[in-house]
Formats: C-alpha cells, sequence, structure tokens
C-alpha cells in the first residue's frame, strides 16, 4: 500500500468520525456550556492518548501474517456494513444521514435535563458525560483506523498525521460555522470510506491468509474500482421500483380509540423499599455489564454477526485453498464478500 493511498483513506475515514462527535460536543456545548463540554472532550482524549499508548505497541509488534488476517478480517466487518448502509441510503430504502435532525435530538434532550449544579470541578456532569461519549465512541472508531491502517503499511505516523490533519480541517470548520456541519457531504464521504474499507480489508486479508495477488499491491488499483461499481449497481438493484398505492383501509372505532395505560400496582411503603433495594443494585451492576459487552460486541461486529461469521468462514476458505494454490485463492474472499453485502442489505430491510 503507498503513501499516498493510506493517508487518503485515513483522512477520509477520520473525517466522518470527526463530523459526528463534533455535532455531539456542538449540541453540549451550546446548550450546558462549553466549560464542561470542553472538560468531556479533554477527559476523551485522555482515555483515548492511554489506549493507544497501551496497545499501540502490541498492534505492531504483531507478526505480519496475523496481523493482516485481524486487521483484514475486522475492516472487512466494518467496510460491508458501511457500504451496506451507503447502499441503502443511495437506493432510497433509509433515509439519509443528517447531522442537522442528530443535532436538533441532541438539543432538545439536554434541554430536557435538569439546570447544571454550578458546584465543583465540573459544573455540569450532563453536558461532561455527552461530550465525552461522543469523542471517545467515535475516538475508538479513529483510533481503530490509524492503527490498522498504519500498522499494516508500517507506518503508524502517516496514519496518525491524516488523521490528526482530519480532526483540525473539522474543528477549524466548527468553530466558524458554530453549528452542525451539514454542508460536508457526509453520505458520500461515507459510501467512499466503506468501499476504501472493504478494498482493504479484502486484500490484507486474503494475502494474511496466505494468498497471491495478482500485481501484487497494484491489485488494490483494481480492487478499489471494482468495489465501487459492485456496490452502484446494488444501488440500481435495491432502488424502489414506483408502484401505485393501495387505498389506506378505514379505521375502525375501536382502533381509533387511545390505548388506556394500566396503572402499576403500588406496593407497601415500608418493607417493599427494603426487599427491592439489593435488587435494584444488582439490576445496575448487571446492566452496567451487560452494556459494556454490547458496546464492545457493537464495536467489533457491528449490527449483523453474520457478516461477521462470513468473514472468519471465507478467510479460513481462504486460507485452505492457499495451501495448493495461492495465486487463486483471493478468488475465495471476493465471491464471500460479493454474496455476503446483498445478502446482508436484504436482511436489514426485513
Amino acid at each position: 500500500m503507498n503513501l499516498g493511498a493510506l493517508v487518503l483513506a485515513t483522512f477520509l475515514a477520520c473525517l466522518v468520525e470527526a463530523v459526528e462527535a463534533a455535532t455531539i460536543v456542538l449540541a453540549a456545548g451550546s446548550t450546558r456550556g462549553w466549560r464542561s463540554a470542553g472538560q468531556g472532550v479533554v477527559a476523551a482524549l485522555a482515555v483515548l492518548a492511554v489506549g493507544v499508548a497501551a496497545i499501540g505497541p502490541a498492534v505492531v509488534h504483531l507478526p505480519i501474517g496475523v496481523l493482516r488476517i485481524a486487521v483484514g478480517g475486522l475492516l472487512l466487518v466494518f467496510g460491508i456494513q458501511w457500504v451496506r448502509k451507503a447502499v441503502l441510503r443511495a437506493s432510497g430504502r433509509k433515509p439519509l444521514h443528517d447531522e442537522d435532525a442528530i443535532f436538533r435530538r441532541q438539543v432538545e434532550a439536554a434541554r430536557g435535563q435538569g439546570a447544571a449544579d454550578r458546584r465543583g470541578i465540573v459544573e455540569d456532569w450532563y453536558g461532561f458525560t455527552l461530550a465525552f461519549k461522543g469523542v471517545l465512541l467515535e475516538g475508538l472508531e479513529v483510533v481503530f483506523i490509524v492503527l490498522t491502517f498504519g500498522a499494516n503499511a508500517q507506518s503508524i505516523a502517516a496514519a496518525a498525521a491524516a488523521a490528526a490533519a482530519a480532526v483540525v480541517v473539522v474543528l477549524l470548520l466548527a468553530v466558524a460555522v458554530r453549528g452542525p456541519l451539514s454542508r460536508v457531504p457526509e453520505n458520500t464521504l461515507k459510501f467512499i470510506v466503506g468501499v476504501m474499507l472493504t478494498s482493504f480489508g479484502l486484500f490484507w486479508g486474503a494475502e494474511g491468509a496466505g494468498a497471491t495477488w495478482p500485481g501484487s499491491d497494484a491489485a488494490l488499483l483494481a480492487l478499489v474500482p471494482a468495489v465501487l461499481v459492485f456496490a452502484l449497481l446494488l444501488v440500481a438493484a435495491f432502488r424502489p421500483r414506483s408502484v401505485p398505492a393501495a387505498p389506506a383501509p378505514a379505521a375502525s372505532p375501536a382502533a381509533a380509540e387511545p390505548a388506556t395505560s394500566q396503572p402499576a400496582p403500588s406496593g407497601g411503603a415500608g418493607g417493599t423499599a427494603v426487599q427491592t433495594r439489593p435488587a435494584v443494585r444488582t439490576g445496575t451492576v448487571g446492566r452496567m455489564l451487560r452494556g459494556f459487552v454490547a458496546f464492545w460486541v457493537d464495536f467489533l461486529i457491528g449490527d449483523d454477526w453474520q457478516v461477521a461469521a462470513a468473514v472468519a468462514v471465507g478467510i479460513a476458505a481462504t486460507a485452505a485453498v492457499a495451501v495448493g494454490a495461492p495465486a487463486a485463492a483471493w478468488i475465495v474472499l471476493v465471491v464471500v464478500v460479493a454474496a455476503v453485502l446483498p445478502y446482508s442489505a436484504v436482511r436489514a430491510l426485513r
């Protein structure tokens, strides 16, 4: 992978994540106060810096074959799901990603909270938490992109510089506009980034499994346009055909009546409170643990586990074929991805 492709892919991918983080921080700062939002941003950046310092050296020292299989597989899982969402949005099957609407929702939620405490180091914990979560979640994806792209190309410094440039560009635009960056063509960027992630994942996953690409690194020059063309064909295939709308059935009187809510049974004021207190604590801890596990499952696997399973099977099958025919083994993973992408899109519409 040449340095120009590394820098471009990292910059575009990180630009998308930075736009989404900026929208959340702007909503937190404009409604809850810039001091608390700024503290949340700084705290999230500190956590990310510690994570990079701890994980970065370990990633770099992994055997290149293991690294390419792991990174290729994760990029494929990411890329296929990004392309699937982009295809459904471009075909009109899903609404386009709207930063203005997201900003309004965040602002309404923030204004609905109580007034800031104005005591202590953090004046407003809601604004702090909102900014912290937004930067941390989007920042984790930036870290993942930098480490995976940089480690495979053996140039983490170049990948980090591209990511930093993307963040600076978004920061300058956000300061200048002082509002959501709705003019950034985010849906188009996500389409392009999804295609690039899928292409690089295909290339590294097959190469790590022992396949030999025709033309070596030059295969990417054909792979990226091929994935793009395939995605555009899927857009055309999923675009809904114009069908005359059927007349809506008349609503029955029973259906028009609003449902009445049943009052919750009330318990005794004494013994019930004592008995439920431990259960509440246990439930809270359980929810926190489930939320922690669910976050990492969603981060690494996404919203369709069958995509991750198919990618794992595809890489394993590629490795098996590569033992006897490394020059043809890459075809296996290409076929798997070509089958999984439309299948995942169909599943998402059910």
